[in-house]
Protein backbone atom coordinates (compact mmCIF):
# COMPACT_ATOMS: atom_id res chain seq x y z
CA UNK A 1 0.00 0.00 0.00
CA UNK A 2 1.15 3.53 -0.52
CA UNK A 3 0.43 6.55 1.40
CA UNK A 4 -1.70 9.31 -1.02
CA UNK A 5 -0.34 12.85 -1.19
CA UNK A 6 -3.64 14.89 -2.13
CA UNK A 7 -1.08 17.12 -4.62
CA UNK A 8 1.78 18.47 -5.63
CA UNK A 9 1.03 21.67 -7.06
CA UNK A 10 0.36 24.00 -4.40
CA UNK A 11 2.04 27.31 -4.41
CA UNK A 12 4.75 26.19 -1.89
CA UNK A 13 8.20 25.37 -1.83
CA UNK A 14 7.79 21.81 -2.56
CA UNK A 15 4.45 21.78 -4.24
CA UNK A 16 2.53 19.75 -1.27
CA UNK A 17 0.08 21.32 1.33
CA UNK A 18 1.65 23.37 4.41
CA UNK A 19 0.10 22.35 7.59
CA UNK A 20 0.81 23.30 11.22
CA UNK A 21 0.93 20.06 13.04
CA UNK A 22 1.05 19.81 16.84
CA UNK A 23 1.64 17.20 19.37
CA UNK A 24 -0.68 15.55 21.36
CA UNK A 25 1.17 15.92 24.48
CA UNK A 26 1.10 20.26 23.71
CA UNK A 27 -2.73 20.02 23.04
CA UNK A 28 -3.34 18.65 26.63
CA UNK A 29 -1.17 20.73 28.38
CA UNK A 30 -3.47 23.38 26.48
CA UNK A 31 -6.37 21.99 27.47
CA UNK A 32 -5.64 21.76 31.45
CA UNK A 33 -4.25 25.31 31.05
CA UNK A 34 -7.85 26.11 29.76
CA UNK A 35 -9.22 24.39 32.66
CA UNK A 36 -7.55 26.72 34.96
CA UNK A 37 -8.43 29.38 33.38
CA UNK A 38 -12.11 28.39 33.18
CA UNK A 39 -11.93 28.49 36.83
CA UNK A 40 -11.57 32.24 37.03
CA UNK A 41 -14.93 32.60 35.52
CA UNK A 42 -13.71 33.74 32.54
CA UNK A 43 -13.61 32.46 28.91
CA UNK A 44 -12.19 32.51 25.86
CA UNK A 45 -11.45 30.59 22.28
CA UNK A 46 -7.67 30.55 21.34
CA UNK A 47 -5.96 29.04 18.24
CA UNK A 48 -3.35 26.15 20.19
CA UNK A 49 -0.90 26.12 16.69
CA UNK A 50 2.79 26.27 16.26
CA UNK A 51 3.11 29.29 14.47
CA UNK A 52 4.92 26.60 11.81
CA UNK A 53 3.93 24.98 9.25
CA UNK A 54 5.29 21.91 7.55
CA UNK A 55 4.62 20.12 4.11
CA UNK A 56 3.28 17.27 3.50
CA UNK A 57 6.77 15.91 2.29
CA UNK A 58 8.59 17.43 5.09
CA UNK A 59 6.33 15.44 7.43
CA UNK A 60 7.45 12.08 5.06
CA UNK A 61 10.93 12.91 4.78
CA UNK A 62 11.49 13.16 8.52
CA UNK A 63 9.22 10.50 8.93
CA UNK A 64 11.99 7.78 7.01
CA UNK A 65 14.78 9.31 8.99
CA UNK A 66 13.44 8.56 11.90
CA UNK A 67 11.66 5.09 11.04
CA UNK A 68 14.74 3.81 9.20
CA UNK A 69 12.99 3.29 6.55
CA UNK A 70 11.51 4.25 3.37
CA UNK A 71 7.79 5.39 3.34
CA UNK A 72 5.67 4.57 -0.40
CA UNK A 73 3.94 7.19 -1.34
CA UNK A 74 2.55 8.54 -4.38
CA UNK A 75 0.82 11.77 -5.63
CA UNK A 76 -2.67 11.94 -6.50
CA UNK A 77 -4.83 14.80 -7.45
CA UNK A 78 -5.71 17.78 -4.94
CA UNK A 79 -8.65 17.88 -2.90
CA UNK A 80 -11.17 20.31 -3.81
CA UNK A 81 -11.03 23.13 -1.58
CA UNK A 82 -7.99 22.27 0.16
CA UNK A 83 -5.70 25.42 0.85
CA UNK A 84 -1.93 25.57 0.23
CA UNK A 85 -1.22 26.81 3.54
CA UNK A 86 -3.01 26.57 6.88
CA UNK A 87 -0.60 27.83 9.78
CA UNK A 88 -2.04 29.63 13.01
CA UNK A 89 -0.82 31.95 15.55
CA UNK A 90 -1.16 31.03 19.67
CA UNK A 91 -0.63 33.96 20.80
CA UNK A 92 -4.22 34.55 22.42
CA UNK A 93 -3.08 30.92 24.20
CA UNK A 94 -0.04 32.46 25.31
CA UNK A 95 -1.47 35.88 26.10
CA UNK A 96 -4.63 34.46 28.29
CA UNK A 97 -3.39 30.81 29.45
CA UNK A 98 0.09 31.37 29.62
CA UNK A 99 0.43 28.17 27.28
CA UNK A 100 2.95 27.23 24.74
CA UNK A 101 3.81 24.29 22.33
CA UNK A 102 7.35 22.89 23.74
CA UNK A 103 6.60 19.46 22.61
CA UNK A 104 5.91 20.00 18.95
CA UNK A 105 9.31 20.26 16.57
CA UNK A 106 8.12 18.14 13.70
CA UNK A 107 11.07 15.45 14.63
CA UNK A 108 9.32 15.37 18.26
CA UNK A 109 6.05 14.36 17.01
CA UNK A 110 7.10 11.78 14.26
CA UNK A 111 9.22 10.72 17.46
CA UNK A 112 6.74 9.63 19.78
CA UNK A 113 4.37 8.91 17.32
CA UNK A 114 7.09 5.95 16.71
CA UNK A 115 7.95 5.18 19.91
CA UNK A 116 3.41 4.61 20.46
CA UNK A 117 3.17 2.49 17.88
CA UNK A 118 6.32 0.66 17.68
Amino acid sequence: SKLQVFGNSYDTPDGTCIRDYINVLDLADAHIKALEYLETGDSCSVNLSTNTGHSVLEVIDVAQKIIGSKINYEIIGRRPGDPAILISSYTEAKNKLGWTPEKSSLEEIVSSMWKHYK
